[in-house]
């Protein structure tokens, strides 16, 4: 029975084919159109995605250029710290010695050639002596009895630098606290 049921249904759409050609054209041209608008819509999706990856990889092209020297940076701040350092040891009577006076010159000198270094490559000294403790840039290392506001910076024990708007290192500090 299954089978004279399949049959009558195979010869009835044969039946219906040939009476109307036009409608099982008009089926195939609807399907035809489905699939067209389905793989315009993958392609745009795909174009999308590529977009999107080449921007991404654009980016992060551009932030390993910009950042690449971080480490080195790093490694150059010690330099600074130390002949910081050195500038601030020599006493005020030495300074003006005529013996050591162009010792002194020429710190002096590196100092500033190095500062400008710095500043040609995006790295800059974070402000830190009277502002407010800020956890993204300063470091606090103690707490100092003061009559300024509480969480005021008093102390800079290590100064700290930016790389473009990274941070390099924070600034290790000392926070004023109201004294007892």
């Amino acid at each position: 029975m299954t089978e004279e049921k399949t049959t009558e249904t195979e010869d009835l759409r044969a039946e219906t084919a040939e009476a109307a050609p036009e409608l099982a054209e008009h089926d195939r041209v609807a399907a035809l159109e489905a699939e067209l608008a389905e793989a315009k819509s993958q392609v745009m999706y795909a174009h999308a995605e590529a977009q999107n990856v080449r921007r991404r990889a654009e980016k992060e092209a551009a932030d390993a250029r910009a950042y690449a020297v971080t480490s080195f940076a790093r490694d150059v701040l010690s330099v600074a710290d130390n002949l910081e350092r050195g500038l601030s040891a020599i006493p005020e009577e030495l300074r003006g010695d005529d013996r050591l006076k162009g010792l002194v010159t020429g710190l002096e000198a590196t100092k500033r050639e190095l500062d400008a270094v710095f500043q040609r490559n995006g790295i800059t000294r974070i402000a830190a002596m009277g502002l407010p403790l800020d956890p993204n840039q300063h470091q606090a290392m103690l707490e100092v009895p003061s009559d300024q506001a509480s969480g005021t910076i008093v102390q800079e024990m290590q100064a700290g630098y930016m790389l473009r708007d990274r941070l390099l290192r924070p600034a290790l500090v000392g926070v004023a606290k109201k004294a007892d």
